[in-house]
């Protein structure tokens, strides 16, 4: 099933994104995290790539194993920097044997011994590039990211949007956007979306921070800022773990809560590969 046409049902589309194990561990170390995950019934789960597609692979054999062997629609990551047309085409080749319909068309991140030089060297330079590719050439969903804070490489706010609506005018069927811990920075960001006359469904990206080092770590990373109230809690709790797990948990429910009241398209959760974490939110926010 295509997740466009999740959107289309009377209903909050509820998704989470997991991650390939790392390296030295064996691809099996995730099933147990997919077994624990389905059980609370989502629309679909993503699996993300590595830093120039260095774990395309394995991100292929995990959205494999969730479409065919758990019966869950899958939304596969895909990134195009560094990459030549005969390598895109194969890899959506893989795709489409694997039977999954739906695609995250991303641009990706050079691989660190690379550098700005997979930037310039590569035909599909950004994600609209990407996706003029499949949709011209495939029959794929394909969704998008949304930055509501910003993209890192953006100049400002307006140029982030300016960007974004040339991806949806190139056949992008739907967003989920980037973390961010303040609601009203999403409202806002809808707001100016919609008045530049992007109208496809978007999915709300929310994770909950589990430790004070993530929450630095990822800010640094995505460019999320931190809200009073939020490092207020890293103040209060962030020296002992499972108090701040706690409390990480209960902020991420508090964003949900109010996002489903302003009758959000989607809610997708970053979930670290943390399913137990996850079920408590699903649970307490009723999502489920």
């Amino acid at each position: 099933m295509k997740i466009s046409d999740m959107f289309k049902k009377d209903k909050i589309v509820v998704s989470f994104e997991i991650f390939p194990p790392k390296a030295q561990y064996p691809v099996s170390t995730i099933y147990d995290t997919i077994q624990s995950l389905k059980v609370l019934n989502p629309e679909f789960i993503s699996v993300t790539y590595g830093a120039g597609g260095s774990s395309s692979a394995t991100t292929f054999e995990i959205a494999k194993k969730v479409k065919n062997d758990y019966d869950l629609e899958t939304l596969t990551h895909f990134t195009c920097i560094g990459a030549s047309s005969d390598e895109i085409e194969n890899s959506l080749e893989k795709i489409k044997k694997i039977n999954v319909n739906n695609i995250l068309a991303l641009r990706g991140d050079s691989p660190s011994n690379q550098g700005d030089s997979s930037l310039s060297n590569s035909k599909y330079r950004y994600a609209k590039d990407l996706v003029t590719h499949i949709k011209k050439n495939h029959d794929f969903c394909v969704g998008g990211a949304a930055y509501p804070e910003g993209h890192l490489d953006c100049r400002d706010l307006e140029t982030t949007i300016d960007h974004l609506k040339q991806k949806v005018n190139c056949g992008t069927d739907f967003l989920i956007t980037q973390i961010f811990f303040d609601n009203r920075v999403y409202y806002e960001f809808l707001d100016k979306v919609q008045k530049n006359g992007i109208d496809i469904p978007i999915s709300v990206g929310i994770m909950p921070i589990l430790n004070a080092n993530q929450i630095q770590r990822i800010c640094s990373l995505c460019g999320a800022s931190i809200p009073s109230k939020m490092q207020t809690m890293i103040e209060k709790y962030g020296g002992n773990s499972p108090d701040m797990e706690k409390a990480g948990i209960e902020y991420a429910c508090e964003q949900i809560s109010d996002l489903v009241d302003h009758n959000v398209d989607g809610i997708h959760i970053y979930t670290m590969n943390k399913p137990n974490q996850v079920n408590i939110i699903i649970k307490q926010t009723g999502l489920r």
